[in-house]
């Protein structure tokens, strides 16, 4: 029997960008950045594309200038997924891209300038039903902190959020988001920490700056797993210096491998040893590659021996375990028929993707009927 995740979740104000429900007890929404220039229109909307495909629930926009948020206005009309306009500093370019549709502004209040401007962004947003994300950043930090802190702190961060947090008060605007985000696993957890409990907005979880692929993957899930663990954290983004498409697919496994989100197929395998009877790294390699289309949740398990074999196929809606002459295969737990090596993996991939239309029809079905 699969365990459900015994996490508890930290209340929060559910807030939406676009149609995806954010907090509250919505599922953690996964997100992403684009990399290219904005102002390439063609580039930036096949990477967003792209990172649709790959199941990303939001993705973020960098808008630098007027040009870039001319350039926002044409790519919000070809894609589908909500849009975050990162801005900083000029208002302009935020009331801008609020005409032209998008579906969260990423920007602190605090670096806009005068009130009037700052109430003029507030009141575009009302205006249209556009949150906002407060994004604090250790590189980032107000320099009258950074003098008070002498460096970045979890207290710095926190109490750079709250300078933030009370201009939205003072306007009466609740409808945001917050990160407080650092390169240090430790200072971004114990700044998460600190204002989970003292607000009650949604929290976008991020290690920023964490790194390379591999690096940054196993940074960020320590982080975030730390902050997932407890409760903390309503939406993410894992930031690598690496393809975007890989920033939504490590930061799906990271909820799967805690039971908070279920997409696509959750593989069970074994490192593999001299035990094996097949090449289970090969097979694994190649059934990755060729089911990356599929989202339908699916457990896999596929173990390269008989010693821990069975206990894993039984778990497993597909099983299978190495024997000699051939290997076993288990559906739905149950010890089912034999695959020989030379048609394993094409096997494999029939018979899941047999699995995944069957449990797609089955979920239609029940639509209809309710």
């Amino acid at each position: 029997m699969k365990m459900e995740s015994p996490i508890k979740r930290r209340k929060s104000r559910q807030i939406f960008i676009g149609d995806v429900a954010v907090g509250g007890d919505a599922p953690i929404s996964v997100q992403s950045m684009t990399n290219t220039d904005t102002c390439d229109v063609d580039a930036t909307v096949a990477q967003i594309r792209r990172l649709e495909d790959a199941c990303a629930d939001i993705v973020r926009v960098s808008v630098p200038s007027m040009d870039a948020a001319e350039a926002f206005k044409k790519i919000r009309e070809q894609v589908n997924v909500p849009l975050v306009a990162d801005i900083h500093f000029d208002h302009k370019i935020a009331l801008k891209v609020a005409e032209y549709g998008v579906d969260c502004l990423r920007i602190n209040p605090g670096n806009i300038g005068r009130e009037d401007r700052v109430r003029a962004v507030i009141d575009a947003a009302k205006a249209r039903n556009i949150p906002i994300r407060i994004g604090v950043n250790a590189g980032s930090l107000e320099k009258e902190l950074q003098r008070k802190y002498g460096e970045p702190t979890p207290e710095a961060l926190v109490e750079s959020a709250m300078r933030h947090i009370d201009i939205l008060d003072r306007l009466d605007f609740q409808d945001y988001k917050l990160s407080v985000k650092a390169s240090d696993v430790f200072m971004a957890v114990a700044a998460y920490r600190q204002i989970a409990s003292q607000i009650e907005q949604p929290l976008h979880l991020g290690i920023t700056e964490a790194g390379g692929l591999r690096g940054g993957t196993v940074k960020s899930a320590v982080g975030l797993g730390m902050l997932l663990m407890d409760g903390i954290g309503d939406t993410i983004r894992v930031s690598l210096a690496a393809d975007p498409v890989e920033e939504v697919k490590v930061g799906y496994e990271i909820l799967k491998s805690l039971k908070l989100r279920t997409k696509g197929i959750n593989f069970i395998a074994c490192p593999s040893c001299s035990r094996q009877n097949f090449d289970v790294i090969g097979t694994m390699n190649e059934l990755e590659s060729r089911l990356e289309d599929v989202t339908t949740p699916l457990d896999v398990a596929v173990i390269g021996c008989i010693v821990n074999g069975p206990g894993e196929a039984k778990e497993a809606e597909i099983g299978l375990t190495g024997g000699t002459p051939n290997n076993l295969v288990y559906v739905n737990g149950q010890k089912d028929h034999k695959v020989q090596n030379p048609e394993l993996v094409d096997h494999l991939e029939k018979l899941i993707r047999e699995k995944v239309a069957l449990k797609e029809q089955q979920d239609k079905d029940l639509i209809a009927r309710s």
